[in-house]
């Protein structure tokens, strides 16, 4: 072998077919898109239409829908958090997403952590959830440690709230 003699395999270089050069070029006059009509055009769109006749995709029924106010929850087991604490990812007894996630056990989840009681847990261990099964709050409180789940204040809450304080300062300025 020589570096003269180097070259490709046959077939892995093609140069590409330039179409409409010709009716010698095998490729002119239509440049393959046949006689005619929208098709043979540039720019059609025409994927799904049916030739006036309701198209498959409209003519099937629509099944289900997508709750657009669903909460994003990374749920964990018991059984994978005490895996962790035997293999020594969790060390800290007081357990949040933060931990959870440093941990590898919550991937996703931007609403949060929900436990779940699959498994069996045998730590003290001190979570601080977003949500929890009764099972899972059992097992956990079962092995002495505890489930706290903050209480979430919609946004529109915390606004009426604040404007509520501020009318009662302006109302209480006003009479003393």
């Amino acid at each position: 072998m020589k570096l003269n003699e180097l070259n490709d395999n046959q077939g892995a270089r093609h140069r590409r077919m330039r179409i409409g050069r010709g009716i010698g070029s095998g490729k002119g006059k239509t440049g393959g898109r046949g006689v005619k009509g929208q098709k043979s055009r540039e720019g059609v769109s025409i994927k799904g239409f049916e030739g006036g006749q309701m198209p498959l995709h409209m003519r099937l029924p629509k099944r289900g829908f997508n709750n657009i106010f669903a909460k994003d929850y990374a749920e964990v087991n018991l059984g994978e958090i005490q895996k962790a604490v035997d293999a020594g990812k969790l060390t800290a007894t007081d357990i949040d997403h933060a931990a959870l996630k440093a941990a590898g056990l919550a991937r996703g989840g931007k609403d949060g952590v929900r436990l779940l009681g699959k498994g069996s847990l045998t730590a003290k261990l001190n979570f601080t959830v977003q949500g929890v099964s009764a099972g899972a709050r059992e097992a956990v409180e079962k092995a002495g440690g505890s489930v706290t789940v903050p209480e979430i204040v919609p946004a529109a809450d915390k606004h009426k709230a604040k404007h509520r304080t501020a009318q009662a300062a302006a109302k209480a300025a006003k009479q003393g």
